[in-house]
């Protein structure tokens, strides 16, 4: 894994890693922005779910501060998923294009990090160690659900047009929102966008996907249970620039 001179990147190593994981996710998703779920514990601060036992978790910790965890990732590959049941995201998506096409997919989720190391280099520490595994598995395409807060679609009109004018998938990727949870993306007329605003209202982590290439499936779901408003986010390794490639790391 890919450290720098203030972190370490490594793959959770067993319970106690994932307790620590799942409780950054705790701080962050249900004491930060509000979240909640069945298998949320309360009473230990932990933020879990079904998928956790079968997936990796890849931490980045500061050994300045104990080697505490303060950022993570879950990575689940087609074989972990096929233990698991299926994909997390299928809750929300028909993956049908994704896993037809044959080619090796990676879901990322649960991605958070502490809020005192924002805005500094440690997301980029853990995005290096994801693109040494991505090597490693011979990951083709990279998937997973990320969020807008809130759940009030209207409200992020300017941000969902200018992902679904913009940033609309390729056919062959193209994932779609299951029919019950779907919500048009498309909101406002492309000529009509303000991109700047759009831009403002858009998370870091999705800016960061579509700045290397991204793409998003057609379709917003409104997660009530964690408070947001969900797209999903792809990125073909074959379609990467060669700069892409050099910013996220992957090997060509």
């Amino acid at each position: 894994m890919a450290d720098s001179a203030a972190y370490r990147v490594r793959l959770a190593r067993g319970p106690e890693d994932l307790r620590a994981a799942q409780a950054l996710r705790y701080a962050v998703f249900v004491t930060e922005l509000g979240g909640d779920g069945p298998l949320v514990d309360h009473v230990c601060g932990l933020e879990t779910d079904a998928f956790d036992p079968f997936a990796d978790h890849l931490l980045l910790t500061d050994p300045a501060a104990g080697d505490a965890v303060i950022a993570v990732y879950r990575l689940m590959r087609a074989d972990q998923a096929a233990l698991a049941g299926g994909f997390y995201g299928a809750n929300e998506y028909d993956l049908t294009p994704l896993l037809a096409s044959g080619r090796r997919v990676l879901e990322l989720g649960r991605s958070c990090l502490h809020p005192d190391y924002r805005g500094g280099t440690a997301m980029m520490t853990l995005w290096q160690g994801l693109a040494d595994y991505v090597a490693r598995h011979a990951i083709e395409v990279l998937f997973g659900v990320a969020s807008f807060p809130g759940t009030d679609v209207q409200a992020l009109a300017q941000p969902l047009s200018i992902l679904h004018h913009r940033h609309l998938a390729p056919t062959d990727l193209r994932v779609r929102a299951l029919p019950q949870h779907f919500r048009p993306m498309d909101l406002i007329p492309a000529d009509q966008i303000d991109a700047r605003a759009a831009m403002v209202q858009t998370p870091a982590q999705i800016k960061a996907y579509l700045r290397l290439g991204g793409f998003v499936g057609e379709g917003a779901c409104v997660d009530h249970a964690f408070n947001t408003t969900d797209v999903c986010l792809l990125l073909d390794t074959a379609r990467m620039t060669a700069t892409q490639r050099r910013i996220h790391g992957a090997a060509t």
